[in-house]
């Protein structure tokens, strides 16, 4: 919905003013006008945020010829002080910063060995069991390496409810468990066993695929998938 920008903020009704709005549809829904007054955060006397803003944009032309202005151009507009400057500077350079941004980039699984590869330093020397899940995207990159529990020596109690709130805060395609075993011997126990099986069980009812439970010991380790237990 357009705003008509010569009616004074307070007068707006609720839904219509650029930080309700904002939270009611995202930031997606705001005018440029409406995005600049957020960060400006007050007009002058004379005009309220949006009309400054919509002001210093007409005037600008765009984002682009915003972006142009120095500091000394950007504190000559009526309506523009010091701080409302740098305000201004500052979300320019935030934005050139992110758009500079080298692409983060994940690692990808594609057997048990990248998964060991990936932890097997950090767990093997654990003194007491640690549960952890790798939250898998869709092409099977790691979006997440989360510690969901720490137990004893012999081991560390997992909820489902635990793994997968986990798992859904991240909007995980696919999930592979992992723990460690203090002694060193990788091997699966009985409980092991039983706590994959049931994890398994939960994920297909939220369409989560558990694709394995990895075992760590001192140097070794063992997939649950490999073993044909998933």
């Amino acid at each position: 919905m357009a705003v008509d920008y010569k009616v004074r903020i307070k007068d707006l009704p609720a839904d219509l003013m650029p930080r309700e709005r904002l939270v009611a549809a995202g930031s997606t829904a705001l005018s440029n006008a409406e995005l600049l007054a957020l960060v400006l955060g007050s007009g002058t006397r004379e005009e309220n945020a949006l009309e400054l803003s919509a002001r210093i944009l007409a005037g600008s032309g765009n984002w682009r010829g915003l972006a142009a202005l120095s500091l000394i151009e950007l504190e000559s507009i009526r309506g523009i002080g010091l701080a409302k400057a740098c305000q201004i500077q500052a979300l320019v350079e935030i934005s050139r910063r992110m758009a500079a941004a080298v692409p983060e980039v994940r690692a990808g699984i594609r057997c048990p060995q990248d998964v060991a590869d990936l932890v097997m330093e950090d767990m093997r020397h654990l003194d007491r069991e640690h549960f952890h899940l790798l939250a898998l995207n869709t092409k099977n990159q790691v979006l997440a390496n989360v510690q969901v529990s720490v137990g004893s020596l012999n081991a560390s109690p997992v909820h489902p409810r635990e793994v997968f709130k986990e798992a859904i805060r991240r909007s995980s395609a696919a999930i592979i468990l992992i723990h460690n075993h203090p002694s060193g011997d990788p091997t699966p126990s009985r409980e092991d066993i039983e706590v994959t099986k049931r994890l398994d069980e939960a994920g297909k009812l939220l369409g989560i695929e558990v694709f394995d439970h990895i075992v760590i010991g001192d140097k070794k380790y063992v997939s649950l998938k490999e073993k044909g237990i998933l």
